[in-house]
């Protein structure tokens, strides 16, 4: 049995949610026989109603804290949860979270190292836990999968890792996230009292997704555009506090809507209703919403950091994040120039369509197999 670790989707943690969800429901639509799910339901998890309940479950009811403080002691007394899992013949940990298991292969998904890159921006008990613990559980585990060709250079440069044992696997965008009907997004704008015109940012609110430097570029583009507002569609990360401060100090509290979490019935209406998607993050470890809102129709201005040029492709238009008035400049040709709209629309549509989860779905697999035989 293999088993998936999907415990940040039973806490809908964001990105790293949709990943375990939306990997594991294509695992077990490709080879049913093969999958089992474990999970931390701690106190308040909630099973994803996505992935069926007919298939070999495994769980434990630890607070979030004890838990990670367990498995890292776990690896560090090199003591087996292997009873967790009795009959695992691999195991697949899709968060920063390796299980210590004995004569058991592990795989361990790695989406970013931002504790490693931008120590500033995590919290101080968050930083130092990973900052300790990813090195270890990158040296345990047998293969890792890196989201992005760029994550896996981050991994190689900065824990020595063998590079023969990173593999990429390119995540993609959700089924629901696909063009809408304008009768559909007139709705979706009355429902949550958008603006005529905005920009829409997709991601949760903290210091490395740059908003601070968008405000700036909004400011200005309201010399040119005076109607034109800021939507951010996501929830509150951490460290959020100087870009709110931010809005009242620049008087852009009229022109900036924060919708929070936004169902995913609701969410391509508002992407797609918006002037332009914009995503200047200072770092990502693959730049999901790039994809996301291309699929649903959207053009995208995004940074030219990290992984975004290898996942918008030609598709998306870019900047350098920490310019603002190059920023300001790429949004404005956007806003401005329909015709280099409609064509990065088309091309946005058809790239998008490269990435699905069947595909991330049978590259794992064979990932799987290639221990499986060793």
């Amino acid at each position: 049995m293999i088993y998936v670790d999907i415990s940040a989707a039973v806490h809908a943690r964001a990105g790293l949610g949709r990943y375990s969800e939306k990997l594991a429901q294509a695992l077990i639509a490709a080879q049913p026989e093969r999958f089992g799910l474990f999970y931390n339901r701690g106190k308040d998890g909630r099973f994803p109603p996505s992935l069926p309940t007919n298939i070999p479950q495994q769980s434990v009811q630890w607070g979030y804290k004890p838990w990670r403080m367990a498995v890292l002691l776990g690896q560090w007394g090199r003591v087996g949860f292997n009873r967790l899992v009795p009959d695992a013949e691999l195991f697949h940990s899709t968060e920063h979270l390796l299980l210590p298991l004995r004569d058991v292969p592990t795989v361990l998904t790695i989406h970013d190292l931002i504790p490693q890159l931008f120590p500033a921006y995590h919290k101080k008990l968050n930083y130092w836990y990973l900052n300790l613990a990813m090195p270890l559980y990158c040296r345990r585990a047998d293969a890792i999968v890196a989201v992005s060709q760029a994550t896996r250079q981050d991994i190689v440069t900065h824990f020595g890792t063998d590079p023969a044992k990173i593999h990429v696997v390119h995540e993609a965008p959700a089924s629901h996230f696909q063009p809408v009907s304008p009768a559909r997004v007139t709705q979706v704008k009355q429902t949550y009292a958008l603006p005529d015109r905005y920009l829409v940012h997709l991601s949760t609110i903290e210091p490395r997704k740059n908003l601070n430097r968008l405000l700036d570029a909004l400011k200005a583009l309201r010399s040119f555009f005076p109607n034109l507002s800021l939507v951010l569609a996501g929830g509150k990360g951490w460290l959020y506090d100087d870009f709110f401060a931010k809005i009242e100090a620049d008087g852009l509290q009229d022109a900036v809507k924060v919708l929070g979490w936004v169902p995913d019935e609701d969410l391509p209406g508002v992407l797609a209703g918006a002037a332009l998607g914009v995503q200047p993050s200072l770092y990502e470890g693959f730049g999901l919403p790039i994809l996301e809102q291309m699929a649903s129709g959207q053009v995208i201005a995004a940074s030219n950091a990290g992984p975004h040029p290898e996942i918008g492709g030609k598709a998306a238009a870019y900047f350098d994040p920490r310019n603002v008035e190059e920023m300001t400049a790429v949004l404005h040709r956007l806003l401005a120039n329909k015709e280099e709209y409609t064509h990065r629309q088309q091309l946005g549509l058809e790239h998008a369509k490269q990435f699905s989860w069947v595909r991330a779905a049978q590259e794992t697999i064979a990932i799987y197999d290639q221990l499986l035989q060793k």
